[in-house]
Order: C-alpha cells, then structure tokens, then sequence
C-alpha cells in the first residue's frame, strides 16, 4: 500500500499548491449549502474540556501559513494548552511551495504530522492509502456538530462515506478591480448586472495601449479562471461518477474561448509570453492591469498594498449562460498513525471550534467554515463588499477532483496552455486535453 502511495504521488510534485489559497478548490460532496444553518456552541463547549491525561504528551501540527496566516499559529496555540495543559502544541510551518513535498515524504516513511493542514485535490490520495484517521466514530461518541459548516466542505473531505477531515476554510472567486482605472475612463464599476458581453465591452474601453494599460488579464488559471467559466457556460471538468473528462464538450470549449478571446481576439490582456515575463497579479498590483479574477483570500494583501490599497474593489463574477464560482476549502485530518490519537482528536475539535473560527477571522486571509462566524469576516474589511464571496455560496460548483487529480491536472498548463498562446486552436487543445484525461481516470480503476 505504501509503495502505490508513493508511486502515486510523484504526480503531485507538478501539481498547482491552489485552492485556494487557500485553497486551491474541490468538492466531491456537492454544491456548498448557504450560511444560514442553526449554528450551535457544543462543539465549542467540548474542545475546551481540559485533558485528563496524566502525561505531557507534544502534539505536532503542520500547515502553509503565510503572513498574515501566521498571525493566528500561537494565539491557537496559546488558547488550546490553557485549558490542556498536558498537551504542547509544536506548529510546523512550511511554505506552501515546500508543504507537499514535506507531507508526502513524511508518509512515505510513516511520520506525518499528528494533525495537519489537506485540501482537497489531495484528500482522496491520502485517505485511499489509509494514511488518515476515520473520524466517524469519534464524532459520534462525542456528539461533535458537522452542522456547523457548509455541507459541501464536510462531503469534501469525506470518503466512501466516512468522515476524514474538520472543516477549516473556503473561497470563492471574485473580480478584483482598480477603481482608478476605470475613474479615469469613466467605466461603470463591475456589478450584480454584469455578464461575459458587459465584461468584454469594459474592458476593451479601460485597455490604453499608450499607458501599457490592459482591461484585464487572461492569465493560465484553473481555479481562479477556467473552471469558473467552464461552468459558466454549462459545462463541466469531470464527470460527477469520475470516469470521464468534460473538455472536449462544446460548453467546456466555450469557457476556455472566453480566455483564449481576450487575448488574441480582443486585445484586452497581456499576451501568454507577457504574463509569463511578469504574473498577472503582479501586473494588478502595479496598475497595469484593471481587472483580475482572483480568490477572497486576496482581501488582506488587496487592502494592504500602498499602491492598491485607496483604489480597489470586488465584484461577483459576471453571468455567461449561468451564474456559477468555484468552490474549494481548507480542512484539518489527523494521520493514521499518530502515537496520540486521543489528544490528536482534542486537537482537531478544537481547532473546528467557533472560538479558532474567530481567530482566523482576525486575520482577514479565509473565510471561516464554521456556520455564523463569516460575517465578522466580511466585516474585517469595512471598505470592500467581501459578502459577495458568501452570497456566491448560492451557485457554487465544487472543485473538480477524483482519486487521484494530479494525473490529469497536471496535464492543463502543458495542453491548454498552447491554445493561450495562439499555437493551436481551443477545440483542438480542449480535445487533446480530455483524451489524455480519459487515458488517466481510466487508469484509477
């Protein structure tokens, strides 16, 4: 078992660290279900139970956290050994370029973290080769609360029907825009109204070729881009039993052309060659760029850019046949072989409490999981409307996933890309793509 997990997980060295962000996305369980549940203080009340352990024992927790994620590890850390004062806390943290490859070889030689970060084009892997803790037990005998986050993150982190993970965050996509740009040619700002037509037409006005000014960028990106508009147009990227590829569909097809067209058809973005010199965040934040489809998580350094910082906004996404985002969230698991599981478990409760909910809220990065806190983070940034990242719940599709993602995934930026780039034509990009795909889920049988 060990030796296929290794094998298998050479394919995630390529792999995008993504969603999100956070998270890059996915969500095998469905659609997220909106904020609005019955939120409830048992999980809480429980988490804070002091442990009865008798010995001091170190419970290791790893994740990516960047600045200002970074901010919340030791107020974490403080509240949890207050009140188990028999359980140390050691946080590792990695950068998230470096987390994966730490993470897989630490499986490989039994020594995962006791309890760490996993999202969810990984997840499957991980719980496919027994390399995680069921939880399904230890919720029931402690009565712990999954109502308390969106029903889509508890299924996302669930597998042939059993619970693996504690929901940790999630995101959206929005369209982050300069508001001084388009002052300065007196554009509407993006809005409720917008569809794929009023974005072109925007954007094709706020472009100044003289200034080296674009409408927006077209950049290479699955969660924050294509996926988005693939379902936009009513199309998908797997199927929902995972046996076969959507791209070779005329909807899938017309959400890539919509990239590929405000780069060679439009003019609107920086070329494929141009965004490669220089990434198009990097562009958004210089003011060369007006507009950019980018994750919630940005909120923080959005607002906090000296030269962003007076000029930027969020919109929901425009509307092409349908209204659709994609979806992804962070989640907490525990490793199969943790010499603690116990105080693991106590752990992990804690940190799927309200109470760790309202610390990652303080520092603005993701939307909290749990049920009735993401409102302290919309307000965490009075001056940007972050609610739409939550009303986007409403339509949301989940992250394209399957046993094991990276095999295909891995495949986009080698395939599509050349369609960005004007070398081959999107139908036969699109088409090359899902046969390969094909060849690679076939192979999960």
């Amino acid at each position: 078992m060990k030796r296929m997990f290794m094998v298998t997980l050479l394919a995630f060295m390529v792999m995008m660290a993504g969603c999100s962000g956070g998270s890059t996305s996915s969500n095998e369980g469905g659609n997220a279900s909106s904020t609005d549940s019955k939120t409830t203080d048992t999980n809480t009340s429980k988490e804070t139970k002091a442990s009865d352990s008798k010995e001091k024992v170190k419970i290791t927790y790893a994740g990516w956290g960047a600045s200002p994620y970074k901010e919340a590890y030791p107020m974490i850390k403080e509240a949890f050994e207050k009140t188990h004062p028999n359980i140390e806390i050691e946080i590792q943290d990695t950068p998230n370029k470096q987390y994966w490859q730490k993470i897989e070889t630490a499986a490989n030689g039994d020594n995962l973290p006791d309890v760490f970060w996993m999202n969810g084009p990984r997840f499957i892997q991980y719980a496919a080769n027994d390399m995680l803790m069921p939880l399904g037990d230890l919720i029931k005998q402690d009565n712990y609360d999954m109502n308390n986050y969106p029903k889509s993150l508890v299924d996302l982190y669930s597998y042939n029907g059993e619970s693996y993970g504690i929901p940790k965050d999630f995101d959206t996509i929005g369209v982050w825009y300069n508001k001084a740009l388009f002052d300065e040619k007196k554009v509407e700002y993006p809005n409720a109204t917008w569809d794929w037509n009023k974005m072109i037409e925007a954007a094709q006005k706020l472009t100044d070729p003289t200034k080296g000014v674009w409408g927006i960028a077209a950049g290479f990106d699955s969660q924050g881009g294509y996926y988005n508009t693939i379902y936009q147009s009513g199309g998908y990227i797997i199927s929902d039993d995972k046996k076969s590829s959507g791209y070779d569909k005329p909807e899938a097809i017309e959400g890539l052309r919509f990239w590929v067209d405000l780069i060679n058809k439009y003019k609107v973005s920086p070329t494929m060659a141009q965004m490669t010199d220089t990434e198009p965040l990097n562009l958004f934040t210089s003011g060369k760029v007006a507009m950019l489809w980018e994750g919630s998580w940005n909120a923080v350094e959005f607002s906090s850019n000296d030269y962003l910082k007076d000029k930027i906004g969020v919109a929901a996404l425009p509307k092409g046949k349908e209204q659709s985002v994609v979806i992804h969230g962070l989640g907490h698991v525990m490793a199969k072989n943790t010499k603690h599981p116990k105080e693991a478990w106590e752990f992990l409760k804690f940190l799927g409490s309200k109470e760790v909910a309202d610390i990652h809220t303080k520092t603005g990065v993701a939307i909290p999981a749990f049920n009735g806190t993401q409102e302290a983070w919309v307000k965490s940034k009075p001056d940007l409307d972050l609610q739409i990242f939550i009303d986007q719940l409403a339509y949301s599709k989940p992250y394209p996933v399957s046993r094991y993602t990276a095999k295909w995934s891995s495949l986009e930026p080698d395939i599509l890309k050349k369609a960005w780039a004007g070398e081959v034509s999107v139908e036969d990009a699109a088409k090359e793509m899902a046969a390969k795909m094909n060849e690679a889920l076939a192979a999960e049988k």
